[in-house]
């Protein structure tokens, strides 16, 4: 599945900006600014490759989504008041089967809503367990002096407490996309370190270059993280997981 998602087109070939102009239109209208679930036909649009995810408002449809995708899975809270899911037991892994779809769902929406009764829970996010890959971040803040300011770095601790990370102006060519990559201080691990296996890094500048591309023609974007995006080995591409979005007021 992840070949086959994530080849590599030089030309970025497949990118249709009018699903995501709609998208925000939409948005605006209801006067939304932080988009959730919408977030992933925009990365569609861009021609990003995406985890196969289903999103699901109760017990049974959880269940019924999760038979459709398969196991082990994982669980994630969806709400527009919840940014950082794990902190207040909104993500749940490796759930392995129809009764615990079930019971998480129902335990997720009752510890959640008391531990947060002002969020609006809308259900949750259901998406296979990714196992192989590297977790990187992508995203972009819209500096009122340089524009659109691109962060790469590596997930997890690596970005959260070693700050790892590195910053380019948007547009960005091939080779500036290169020395995103090859410029934090952990790239090693993504070049592969004794015997591991090299991630692959054509699948990270392809994504790179459409994030470039999209937040300079919509300058209504002010932020835009992909986080994670998995990496897998070289050839085997790479899968946005989870992005937010943020628009402009």
């Amino acid at each position: 599945m992840i070949m086959e998602q994530a080849g590599i087109v030089p030309h970025l070939p497949g990118q249709d900006q009018v699903p995501a102009a709609r998208i925000f239109e939409a948005a605006r209208a209801e006067n939304r600014y932080v988009l959730g679930l919408e977030a992933f036909d925009i990365l569609r649009a861009c021609g990003i490759p995406v985890v196969k995810t289903a999103f699901a408002k109760t017990a049974e449809e959880a269940v019924n989504a999760a038979e459709e995708i398969g196991y082990p899975l994982v669980m994630k809270v969806v709400s527009p008041q919840i940014s950082h899911k794990s902190d207040i037991g909104g993500i749940k892994l490796s759930l392995q089967n129809a009764a615990e779809v079930k019971a998480t769902f129902l335990d997720m929406m009752e510890s959640i809503s008391k531990k947060m009764p002002d969020a609006s829970l809308e259900g949750v996010q259901l998406q296979p367990m990714l196992s192989g890959g590297r977790e990187v971040i992508l995203g972009m803040v819209r500096d009122p002096t340089f524009g659109p300011v691109l962060m790469f770095g590596l997930g997890g601790v690596y970005v959260e407490i070693l700050k790892d990370v590195r910053f380019a102006i948007a547009p960005v060519d091939e080779r500036e996309a290169r020395e995103l990559i090859t410029g934090i201080k952990t790239y090693p691990l993504l070049a592969g370190v004794r015997g591991a296996k090299p991630s692959d890094i054509n699948a990270l500048v392809d994504v790179i270059l459409r994030v470039s591309k999209f937040v300079c023609d919509f300058p209504a974007i002010e932020e835009f993280e992909i986080n994670p995006l998995m990496v897998f080995e070289e050839g085997k591409g790479a899968l946005a997981v989870d992005m937010r979005l943020v628009l402009k007021h």
